[in-house]
Parts: C-alpha cells; sequence; structure tokens
C-alpha cells in the first residue's frame, strides 16, 4: 500500500501524462505548482534520445513549463552512466543517433568517431542513412561493446506515420549481425535506482508517474518504487482494471494525484 505522505519526489513521464503531442493538459501547471507548494521535487523522464536536455527545455517552455536541465532525465545519462562505471576503457564511440544526442556524449567527455571505436552506441536516429547503418553494422560484428539507449520499437505521434525507433533498428542490427545490444531507459529499473542515489532518497520517498503499463509502471514495480497510473495516455481504465499486478495507484489525471499528494502532505508557506 503506498504512503503519499512519505514522497518527496515524483518522477513524471511526459507525453501522456503532462502532454499529448503539443496540447498541454489543463490539469499540469497547477499539478506542478501544487508539487512545489508541497516541497516535493520531480523530474521529467523521457525515453527519447533524438533529443538533448536543451531540446527538451524548449519543448517545455513552449508548453508553457519552465524547467532546467537538472530537472529533465533521459536515458543518455543511463548509457553515460554505465559506460563510465563498467567500460572505462571506452573513451571512442561510434553513435548511431542525432547530433543532439553525439554532443551530449562529447560533453560527457568521450570523442565520437567511426574510426576504431571502443563501442557502439545506438539511439532514435531521426537522421539515419544507410551508409552509417550499414558502418554501425560493422563494427557490432566485430565484437565490441554494443549499447542501446532505450527500447522503444515506434516513437508516438498523431501523424499518418510510423516513427521506427531505437528498438526496431536494433532489431536490424541484431538481424544483421547475430548480437543483442544492453538496453538502457524504461523500463529498466536502473534509471530509478539512479535519480534516487543521486537525489539520496529511500525508494518509498519516490514516485513514478506515467500513462504505460509496459514502460513507466513496469519499471517502477521492478525498481521497487510506488507507481501511479494516469489514464490521460494510452492506458484505458478497462486495461487498467485487468492488470494482473496493479499499481500502487491509478488515477483520472495528475490533477486528481496532486488533490491526493495535498491531502497527506503541508503546504510550504
Amino acid at each position: 500500500m503506498i504512503d503519499l505522505a512519505r514522497v518527496r519526489h515524483a518522477v513524471l513521464d511526459m507525453d501522456g501524462t503532462l502532454y499529448s503531442g503539443t496540447r498541454l493538459f489543463a490539469q499540469t501547471l497547477p499539478f506542478l505548482e501544487r508539487l512545489r507548494s508541497l516541497g516535493i521535487g520531480y523530474t521529467f523522464l523521457t525515453n527519447n534520445t533524438s533529443c538533448s536536455k536543451r531540446d527538451y527545455i524548449g519543448k517545455l517552455q513552449k508548453l508553457g513549463i519552465d524547467a532546467r536541465e537538472d530537472e529533465i532525465y533521459t536515458p543518455a545519462e543511463s548509457t553515460i552512466t554505465y559506460l563510465q562505471r563498467c567500460l572505462p576503457h571506452a573513451r571512442t564511440l561510434a553513435v548511431l543517433g542525432t547530433p543532439s544526442l553525439v554532443q551530449e556524449f562529447v560533453e560527457a567527455g568521450f570523442a565520437v568517431s567511426w574510426d576504431a571505436p571502443d563501442a557502439v552506441v545506438v539511439g532514435f536516429d531521426t537522421t539515419l542513412t544507410y551508409e552509417r547503418l550499414c558502418r554501425t553494422a560493422y563494427w557490432i560484428s566485430t565484437g565490441l561493446p554494443f549499447l542501446a539507449t532505450h527500447p522503444d520499437l515506434v516513437c508516438p505521434t498523431n501523424e499518418p506515420v510510423v516513427l521506427v525507433d531505437c528498438g526496431s533498428v536494433c532489431a536490424c542490427l541484431t538481424a544483421a549481425t547475430g548480437r543483442h545490444p544492453t538496453v538502457f531507459g524504461k523500463p529498466n529499473q536502473s534509471i530509478l535506482h539512479e535519480l534516487c542515489d543521486g537525489l539520496k532518497l529511500a525508494r518509498e520517498q519516490m514516485l513514478m508517474v506515467g500513462d504505460r503499463i509496459y514502460t513507466d509502471i513496469r519499471m517502477a514495480q521492478d525498481a521497487g518504487i510506488a507507481a501511479a497510473l494516469v489514464l490521460t495516455g494510452e492506458t484505458t481504465a478497462e486495461q487498467a482494471a485487468e492488470l494482473p499486478h496493479q499499481p500502487d495507484l491509478i488515477v483520472s489525471d495528475v490533477g486528481q494525484l496532486g488533490e491526493l499528494l495535498s491531502g497527506v502532505h503541508r503546504t510550504i508557506a
């Protein structure tokens, strides 16, 4: 049973939770203001690595949400952390990703080159070319560490197009090389553990808020962190009712979640 009185930080999925495409939900800004008034911190979490933190700040600002870089977390950070901790020799990377993603690795101290890399990183590359795809497959085939920033097969969109995402590109590379990547991003529970460690919080002090069962909620459940499912995105009330492993909390939207948090927290004057 979730104890909302212990929550000190909320990890917020974005699309489907705070907004849909380019439409901000009416409850979002009041909800964020309520968190601030209650002294509850928050982190915006996305699986999309085609954009950098700076890109996301611009997107959020266009929607009316003020955000700082330290309030945004993407799987690029988990990938960088893994490289630093587990593959310290990997200083040169072949990165199949957008210029924004490449820049994030450069700013983290890595060299990015297609000549003699130490490891291969695949992200959501909206600038993908056949030449770079084949070059990536070659380096993977040589046995270099093969990392994927996240597992999503497609990126959500309301346009008449299928946005082929990182997981689908990795499936192509696996078919070509016979090798599978080490995958980060939701639902990999390491994201929430890294956030807890970085914020110096116990697991019971964190709450994951999202609209997807197989990424947001599964990640929280695997990590031993409370999960609140909102019904403003992908999951319907009917689907939620049939889940064998229920989220800790199901709410209609973040506005209702804010009201529940207000009921157990004292507003900061």
